[in-house]
């Protein structure tokens, strides 16, 4: 049964849900059509190729990313907002394989310019410009924050901290109390 009135954002949507059933390498545009009950031909009019694709899907992450973080850290400053922009993180990557897996891979200069990755880019600023860090340091910060909350996203997705006790929820607690003391005692910066 083929889909009528195809649209460029519902071929994405259904490469993202994809991603999420059966995993991020799965995204092909053969695939994707079999899905949708069209040839595989009907899709290049609402995207160039799997590469464009790939790319939707990651904008399309993005965005829905910075939704949930604006919602989680509205109101919130300090400890409670760090906290609640990583449960953000957390709970999308539990959600939507997926799309984590499409966020994790290297973005497009065109993706990393879209208003979607400038709006999870300033929510994270925001959050950790409720810290004394000095604006010359806050990408450092930034960088620690996203390799810990990934690094951390990445071994329990893969089972890497399943296997031993405390539960890994202490051990992701734990974290965020630790980038948060580093957050309120950053060093001064380098001269």
């Amino acid at each position: 049964m083929a889909r009528a009135n195809l649209t460029s954002a519902a071929v994405i949507a259904a490469a993202a849900d994809l991603a999420d059933r059966d995993g991020f390498d799965t995204i092909t545009l053969s695939a994707l059509a079999r899905g949708l009950g069209v040839q595989t031909a009907s899709l290049y009019s609402h995207v160039r190729d799997r590469s464009a694709l790939v790319e939707g899907v990651h904008r399309l992450a993005l965005g829905e990313l910075a939704d949930r973080i604006a919602l989680a850290i509205g109101g919130r400053s300090g400890h409670d907002a760090l906290t609640a922009l990583a449960g953000a993180h957390r709970d999308y990557a539990r959600e939507f394989p997926g799309r984590w897996t499409a966020l994790q891979r290297p973005a497009t200069e065109a993706t990393v310019r879209s208003e979607a990755a400038g709006r999870v880019a300033g929510l994270t600023q925001a959050v950790l410009r409720g810290y004394p860090l000095p604006e010359s340091e806050l990408v450092h910060a930034v960088r620690l924050l996203a390799a810990t909350v990934n690094g951390f996203l990445a071994l329990q997705a893969n089972g890497g901290i399943a296997h031993r006790e405390p539960d890994p929820d202490l051990s992701w607690r734990r974290a965020l109390d630790a980038l948060d003391v580093a957050f309120r005692s950053w060093p001064a910066p380098a001269a």
